[in-house]
């Protein structure tokens, strides 16, 4: 047998070679390298910790659609794509064979039933039922406009007043959330009070998340005995799981002692799918489903935007006193809380910044899809039923050939238009600016989203001035959802030269 020392003098030279020629190979064409039998999986993991920037490093090398090789025995390659072409083909003109997909489902199989989940039959009877139970309720709007307004008055203010440093995404996380529960649960967890009380429903929505994008660069038999044996990943998924259930089941049981007139939303939307959703099926399963989806969305878009909203604004003062100009202007000097729902909607810079942060950080930075039978691209990639399709919208913020060669620089003016009554508002197609989605399933709630931002935004630009804390490191986590890694660590300044108005 040949000493250890012959193998080693043999393997060294080899394993330099094979490092020399990584490096070269990715300097020649900056490209994952598709390794023999492991595919780029290596470059994968050894990204993951940044992998939206990572996909729009080869995107922009590969005019937009690029196929990410997965090993050979585990049949998860990926076709990433930023293409706009291609993806109002997905969302819109060819949208009938885009569904969710099964794969879809086993990978957030947390969402049941829900919206999110939801293809064909299903998925139209969410529309239609939720539209018409929450969005068209008579009393809708004034229930949010009630909503919002005391959330910030008894939660976001008085918390702002008490820690002039804290995390403002945390902050963000905990408004979101009461917000959400008041308007579908008619109960308010409280979360955002002075003392920060811990609320596991609340924080299990960021572990789950976690877990969630992981399924997706995981083989799933690797991510599945994870969830058998509850290590990594899957175990805190399996107790986001748990603390979900306990929490929406708690306050559904709350709700079934009261009176039902006294519920508000909540009772329109069960009455809404009552005996619409067929005898195989657990209605208050299924009603959990539909609220889990819904807060989900309700929680963490809305937070996740206006925390990088005030990351921008702290690093642009010039647009945080050009926003409090303008409202200033719009009330003539009255205190903010006059302004309607329908005074937010003439507030272009406000509305300029918020869609410039969806831009550049849009909440739910990559979309899933898998068709249902081959078909071609318009950019010529041909996908086949095991193809697994990611809509990378992180990178279409990012693209010059999309956005222009300031598409970096925060730039509320970029949504602005001219007429013949002023400047106006900017509207970009959704396939070039999907930060709500596209297609049929563009998302429900945009507008409630957009107004609770903007009222969130204005309480808090004519109240203090956000700097950003020096040395704290700012960057997109690793999560289905566009958070921030490390929060966001903020000083909030009182304004005691502009007159409040009481």
């Amino acid at each position: 047998m040949a000493p250890l020392r012959y193998y080693t003098d043999i393997l060294l030279p080899f394993i330099l070679l094979l490092i020399s020629g990584v490096v070269f190979l990715r300097r020649r064409n900056g490209l994952p390298i598709n390794w023999p039998f492991l595919g780029m999986t290596p470059e994968i993991l050894l990204n993951i910790h940044h992998i939206h920037n990572f996909a729009t490093d080869f995107l922009k090398l590969s005019n937009g659609t690029f196929l990410l090789k997965g090993p050979k025995f585990a049949n998860i390659d990926m076709l990433f794509t930023s293409d706009p072409a291609n993806i109002h083909y997905i969302l819109s003109k060819n949208f009938q064979n885009y569904p969710k997909g099964p794969d879809f489902r086993r990978i957030f199989d947390i969402l049941g039933n829900g919206i999110f989940n939801s293809d064909h039959e299903l998925w139209e009877l969410h529309r239609k039922t939720t539209t018409m139970s929450l969005f068209k309720h008579p009393n809708f709007h004034t229930i949010l406009e009630t909503t919002i307004k005391n959330k910030i008055n008894k939660g976001l203010l008085p918390v702002l007043d008490h820690y002039h440093v804290t995390d403002l995404q945390e902050i963000f996380q905990r408004f979101t959330f009461d917000a959400i529960c008041v308007l579908l649960l008619d109960y308010d967890p409280e979360s955002l009070s002075v003392d920060l009380p811990f609320v596991p429903c609340e924080k299990a929505f960021t572990d789950a998340e976690e877990a969630l994008l992981l399924r997706h660069f995981l083989p799933e038999k690797v991510w599945k005995l994870q969830k058998r044996f509850g290590f990594g990943k899957e175990k805190k998924l399996s107790e986001a799981w748990k603390a979900f259930d306990e929490f929406i089941y708690m306050c559904l049981s709350q709700k079934e002692k009261e009176d039902e007139e006294s519920a508000g939303l909540l009772t329109s939307l069960k009455s809404g799918f009552s005996g619409q959703i067929g005898t195989s099926c657990d209605s208050k399963q299924f009603l959990r489903d539909v609220i889990l989806n819904l807060m989900l969305a309700g929680r963490d878009t809305t937070s996740t935007t206006l925390s990088w909203f005030f990351y921008l604004l702290a690093q642009n003062p010039s647009v945080e006193n050009k926003i409090r100009k303008e409202i200033q202007n719009k009330t003539g000097g009255r205190n903010w809380k006059t302004l309607t729902i329908k005074d937010f909607e003439g507030l272009i810079y406000l509305h300029g910044g918020l869609c410039e942060a969806l831009r550049l950080y849009p909440p739910v930075a990559l979309e899933h899809k898998a068709p249902t039978k081959a078909d071609v691209l318009p950019t010529g990639h041909v996908v086949d039923k095991e193809t697994r399709i990611i809509l990378s919208f992180y990178s279409m913020g990012r693209m010059e050939g999309l956005w222009g060669d300031d598409c970096m620089e925060f730039k509320p003016e970029r949504w602005f238009s001219k007429g013949v009554n002023g400047i106006g508002i900017k509207h970009e197609p959704s396939y070039k600016f999907p930060a709500f989605h596209a297609g049929p399933r563009t998302c429900l709630g945009k507008e409630m989203g957009m107004v609770q931002m903007k009222m969130v935004a204005a309480a808090i630009v004519c109240n203090y001035r956000v700097e950003l804390v020096e040395g704290h490191m700012v960057c997109p986590s690793d999560s289905i959802i566009l958070q921030m890694k490390y929060g966001l660590k903020v000083r909030v300044v009182p304004i005691t030269t502009i007159n409040q108005g009481g």
